[in-house]
């Protein structure tokens, strides 16, 4: 081995270094495969229980939203069905994600709170609390249409934010939730949908393009 070989892998072995010091890369594909799933389940529970709820089973989609204020659900109004269902399909997601990516870090010999996956929550928080603060105040002022889009969009600018401390795959994710999220903001009667793809069927592909690049 030449000079030139030992100091390219020295270079080599530093941006590696570099790159697990400064960026989290123990995010496991399955993860995104979970909370996809968990999207979907949550998505199809929504969608049941407004066409039961408030159109007897009719599949009119523009009326969901209109109506949806307007009734209960054992004893339960909209809101704190809805509120409800988005809390269990984000705990979900989310324990099955960290049961993965711990999985993924014990594999790779690393730890799963350090300083990077620190600073990747940080830039994930701040897009996501407000988000879901501007999320609440839509359901206070019974804006239900516009609830979806507006998930996806400021979920998208988290992922897209907290790019720079893990896989740069995220960011392209991100931008395509910000997309569906905005082109739900001009067809709010398809909120729902556009949420279920996003969530869900994006995440089952995101996920199993991860795992299959870089979990195998």
């Amino acid at each position: 081995m030449n000079d030139s070989q030992q100091h390219l892998e020295h270079l080599a072995e530093m941006r590696s270094l570099m790159e697990r010091s400064t960026r989290f890369l123990s995010l496991s594909g399955l993860s995104g495969v979970w909370a996809g799933c968990c999207a979907l389940v949550g998505a199809f529970f929504v969608r049941n229980y407004l066409e039961l709820q408030f159109l007897g089973g009719n599949n009119a989609t523009d009326l969901l939203y209109d109506r949806s204020g307007q009734s209960s659900n054992a004893g339960l109004g909209y809101e704190t069905t809805l509120v409800l269902a988005a809390l269990i399909v984000l705990v979900t997601a989310l324990a099955g994600g960290w049961f993965f990516t711990a999985r993924k870090a014990r594999q790779r010999g690393e730890r799963v709170w350090e300083s990077s996956s620190r600073r990747l929550l940080w830039a994930l928080l701040l897009p996501l609390t407000t988000g879901g603060i501007f999320c609440l105040a839509l359901l206070y002022w019974n804006l239900i249409a516009f609830l979806a889009p507006a998930t996806l969009v400021f979920y998208g600018l988290a992922l897209l934010n907290g790019s720079k401390y893990t896989l740069g795959d995220v960011g392209s994710l991100g931008l395509l939730q910000i997309g569906l999220g905005l082109i739900g903001m001009f067809f709010p009667g398809r909120g729902l949908e556009l949420w279920a793809i996003g969530f869900g069927v994006l995440h089952i592909l995101y996920g199993g393009w991860m795992y299959y690049k870089y979990d195998r």
